[in-house]
């Protein structure tokens, strides 16, 4: 079953991400200053089916972190590669893998990795990219250096024997030089959002020869997030004008960048699934754009979203107020309604995409319980 959210969706070209990560100078996980001391300090959430939401959403003062709690892979089966199999890659170029023992998958939010080890070949990576950040991955090598730039010569020293990526990472001059030498480089989706979560799940099964793992988890997470997005639609307002106002701000305080996230961003398809009112819509804010003043006075939001390491790197919530004077005259800034989530996660849209929306439903709907 497909799941999409209550309301339009699109996704997020992971090209474009990658810019706005460039413009930063550095990675998604590279925070700094001193957020925490400012909210709490990010209690695992629980069920949202579980808690008591607030009776007004609007009238709760302080910010919340987003966090899911058990992150540990559950692998949905245990199985054998059927090799060799041929597919045709985002890119059209038809690429056959006949050996799946050593694998690489890599972007920039680490969701490939994710979904490898979901699917059961766990076993089978041999290194990882910066944001693949789960514990069963922790101890894999680096293939990754200065943040997200992929370092042929660490990819050669693990001889992978089929390399899955997507557009997000680069230099581009390495993913070439991969298959120049022989090995077989597929090429995934760059983009992520609600609507092709299970397409890119059933595509990594599809080019490691485990269709039918990659069925089964596409059906678990779909009725994950199903399961969610019905206590979602049970907690948050029914009536478009009781919606809490939200916009999606990416920031890297060190360097000055300050984005709001837009139409065609991928963050609308989060703001819609939880049941928020997506600003960007109202006031006509296409992409991801540097915010201006006049921006955030017109989108007036009840709550902001965010990646941890760009609320840390803004010097939390009070430094990304005197950062940006114009945020403090809104409902969020007077009531400094933030809500963070690690930057690997709040936009990866990958098996873990059910745990994701609970977390920030819980964040936004009944914050208290995570106190």
């Amino acid at each position: 079953m497909p799941f999409l959210p209550a309301r339009r969706t699109r996704v997020l070209p992971a090209v474009v991400a990658l810019l706005v990560l460039a413009l930063a100078g550095c990675g998604l996980s590279s925070p700094g200053g001193s957020a925490k001391d400012e909210r709490p300090s990010g209690a695992a959430a629980p069920d949202l089916a579980d808690v008591k939401p607030l009776a007004d959403p609007r009238a709760w003062t302080g910010a919340s972190s987003a966090v899911v709690g058990d992150t540990e892979v559950d692998p949905v089966a245990d199985p054998t590669p059927e090799l060799p199999v041929t597919v045709t890659d985002n890119q059209g170029t038809k690429v056959t893998v006949r050996d799946a023992s050593r694998i690489l998958a890599l972007d920039v939010y680490g969701t490939l990795a994710r979904t490898v080890f979901e699917l059961g070949l766990g076993k089978n990576v041999v290194g990882r990219d910066t944001t693949t950040q789960f514990a069963e991955a922790d101890d894999l090598p680096l293939v990754t250096q200065n943040g997200h730039d992929l370092s042929a010569e660490s990819i050669l020293e693990l001889d992978p024997t089929v390399i899955l990526t997507d557009t997000s990472l680069g230099p581009w001059d390495v993913i070439l030089q991969m298959r120049e030498i022989g090995i077989p480089v597929v090429v995934l989706d760059s983009r992520r959002g609600l609507r092709n979560v299970d397409a890119l799940i059933t595509d990594v099964a599809q080019a490691l020869g485990v269709p039918k793992a990659g069925k089964a988890l596409a059906k678990r997470t779909a009725d994950e997030v199903e399961k969610v997005r019905a206590v979602l639609e049970r907690v948050a307002p029914d009536k478009v004008s009781d919606q809490l106002r939200a916009v999606f701000l990416y920031v890297r305080g060190q360097a000055g960048v300050y984005y709001m996230f837009g139409a065609d961003s991928g963050a609308e398809g989060l703001i819609d699934a939880l049941g928020l009112y997506d600003v960007a819509e109202e006031i006509d804010w296409n992409g991801m754009k540097p915010v201006t003043d006049e921006a955030i006075i017109a989108a007036q939001p009840d709550v902001v979203l965010m990646m941890t390491g760009g609320l840390d790197s803004a010097g939390g919530v009070k430094g990304l107020l005197e950062r940006l004077p114009a945020l403090a005259n809104t409902p969020a800034g007077e009531r400094e309604r933030f809500v963070d989530m690690e930057d690997s996660q709040i936009l990866g849209f990958g098996p873990l995409t059910a745990d994701v929306l609970n977390a920030l439903g819980v964040a936004v709907y009944a914050p208290d319980a995570l106190s």
